[in-house]
């Protein structure tokens, strides 16, 4: 890439950017509306983790599920690498300075410019230049993972426009919102890192700009940081109050059960819990009876994550909708809810559930609706287009008569029938296997119990389901390489999804290794969806375009969807605090702090 030097004629800058309107905060902001800017530095904080790890690289594909937690954080916080700019997480979506001060971009956001912050410094004292900013995208895209390694494709030129200000210009591929897509990209030391070696797995600790330096590294078991004493940010507005332990170690486990098993012990500081169950009846161990670990419970604004079985319509079994509806059908969330979980949590069926503005669920099509989706009714179903649409529901017996009926018709006329007790086609009974292991929002033993459940009710009219538990890496790397016909996974949502549902559902996230289309779905109408939602220049239009792509994925059937808990529950030591205000996201761990 070659780089060029300009001069700019330049309108004035601002210190953020939203994706639709003006920040919330004024230019003069001392700190973020979630945090506490008196909050006391020190002590260390120990958080816990299911997996391994065997690499500090989080930018290529080789490591891209095996690096270590912490490097490229967006739970417990950027640790090592920093961006461009700052998300607060108390609005849908914007962004304020941070590696750089002042960002500028026209109204139709062909371009952006940005102009590093003076004393922002790499952690061996190096000033970071637009010459990194630049390296980072000729690196990234020869040596990166998705979606890193595709940034390039919508930008023009990227050119250095004056000691401290970089320009990036777009073309005709962009959209509206991919000037912020920039501003939250990584930026990599360019006099610190050997292109030639870069797309290997690495445990030299890296050269970063953020608050922490890797102090200790035990490959696969725990790794430790350290507060960087010189770190260059700690007194700028979108850091104030965040980064507050001296000392931060992930912890390692391989499996749940010892990862809460090691809490209880006081091995780790955090735990967050998603088994309501558990909640009710397993923390009367010594230090929460003690007072030594409470229990804490958030609300937040953002919808609820999308927790399944993923089908894998790469593989021919799924590629009739009206098969994955009648598997979908066959999974008996009553059932499950009562008999495993105490009535405690509430069926998931839209992709952006509880959000108002955003799901689909329970609301006929708008106007601005339907006329986006107008060139695509055949992939919207009627239901879901009116809004009359839920998932099956059951009588609760694990065996609902009717609904079973409806499954059997629905396979029927997808060309299946009842042969021998088993549901045949072609010579063949319908069967498939399901992929379980690691983390992704409910334990392991969450999911198998749910997978047997599954079975038994498949069986009941000759669909055979087959069980395959894995250890993490096992599941991380089948999953990244397309190798299950089932796979158990989650996605989070947001209050403003945009470039990276591209990653999720695009037609070009299908066939590459390491995106996050775990179904293969992918249609002209949801292309189309993603694009009207990247490019709406209100909120109104962009709420509208999200509810129509919702109703484009429910509609597709690509996921057998689970449950949900609207609130989020942490246990965690006394000793460790939070602010008194949670944001629209919720509740955000690099904000915490102890106090002693």
């Amino acid at each position: 890439m070659l780089l060029v030097t300009t001069t700019l004629v330049s309108a004035e800058p601002k210190h953020g950017i939203a994706m639709h309107g003006e920040p919330q905060l004024p230019a003069d902001y001392t700190h973020f509306q979630y945090v506490n800017p008196d909050a006391p530095k020190g002590g260390s904080m120990a958080y816990g983790v299911v997996g391994t790890f065997d690499s500090l690289n989080p930018f290529v594909l080789k490591s891209m599920r095996t690096t270590a937690r912490g490097i490229w954080d967006p739970e417990f916080g950027n640790l090592v690498y920093e961006s461009l700019l700052q998300r607060n997480r108390d609005e849908p979506f914007t962004m304020y300075g941070l590696l750089a001060e002042k960002v500028e971009t026209d109204d139709e956001r062909t371009w952006i410019e940005f102009t590093l912050n003076s004393d922002a410094k790499w952690s061996d004292g190096v000033a970071v230049t637009p010459e990194d900013v630049i390296f980072t995208y000729e690196l990234l895209t020869e040596k990166g993972r998705p979606p890193y390694n595709g940034r390039m494709a919508r930008i023009e030129k990227i050119e250095k426009t004056g000691d401290r200000k970089v320009k990036f210009t777009f073309n005709d591929k962009s959209n509206r919102e991919y000037p912020l897509i920039i501003g939250l990209t990584p930026v990599l030391p360019k006099h610190a890192i050997d292109p030639e070696t870069f797309d290997q797995s690495t445990l030299e600790a890296p050269v970063g700009s953020g608050p922490y330096l890797v102090e200790d590294v035990n490959p696969g078991t725990s790794i430790t940081y350290k507060r960087n004493p010189d770190y260059w940010g700690k007194d700028f507005p979108s850091k104030v109050g965040f980064d507050n332990y001296d000392e931060i170690k992930i912890e390692y486990f391989r499996d749940a059960t010892a990862q809460f098993e090691a809490f209880k012990k006081g091995v780790f500081d955090i735990y967050p819990e998603s088994d309501p169950g558990k909640w009710e009846n397993s923390y009367d161990f010594p230090a929460v009876t003690e007072g030594e670990v409470v229990k804490s419970t958030f609300t937040s604004g953002e919808p609820e994550r999308m927790i399944g079985f993923f089908f894998n319509t790469r593989r021919d079994v799924f590629k009739d909708r009206k098969v994955r509806e009648a598997l979908a059908m066959l999974f008996d969330f009553e059932w499950v809810n009562k008999n495993l979980f105490n009535d405690r949590f509430t069926r998931t069926g839209s992709y952006w559930q509880n959000s108002e503005e955003l799901s689909a669920l329970g609301k006929p099509a708008t106007d601005k609706e339907k006329e986006l989706l107008a060139p695509y009714m055949d992939d919207v179903l009627p239901e879901v287009m009116d809004g009359t649409y839920a998932p099956a529901k059951t009588d609760g017996s694990g065996r609902d008569r009717k609904v079973l009926r409806d499954a059997v018709k629905k396979l029927g006329e997808a060309g299946y029938k009842i042969d021998g007790g088993k549901m045949m086609k072609d010579g063949k009974q319908l069967s498939f296997e399901v992929l379980i292991g690691g983390v992704i929002g409910a334990s392991q033993s969450e999911i198998e119990r749910m997978v047997l459940a599954y079975k038994r009710t498949a069986e009941a009219i000759g669909v055979d389901i087959g069980i395959r538990a894995v250890d993490d890496a096992q599941f991380q790397k089948r999953r990244q390489t397309w190798d299950y016909d089932m796979v158990a996974g989650s996605l989070s949502a947001s209050l403003s999804p945009g470039a990276e549902q591209i990653w999720r559902w695009g037609s070009e996230s299908v066939e590459p290794e390491g995106t996050f289309n775990y179904s293969g779905g992918s249609s002209e109408a949801i292309d189309a969806m993603i694009d009207a939602l990247v490019n709406a220049r209100d909120r109104e239009d962009f709420a509208a375009a999200v509810r129509a792509y919702d109703r484009l994925l429910i509609s597709g059937h690509y996921i057998v969807p689970l449950y949900h808990l609207s609130e989020k529950r942490v246990a965690h030591r006394a000793r460790i605090k939070q602010p008194d205000y949670s944001p629209l996201y919720g509740y955000q761990l690099p904000t915490w702090w102890i106090e002693e």
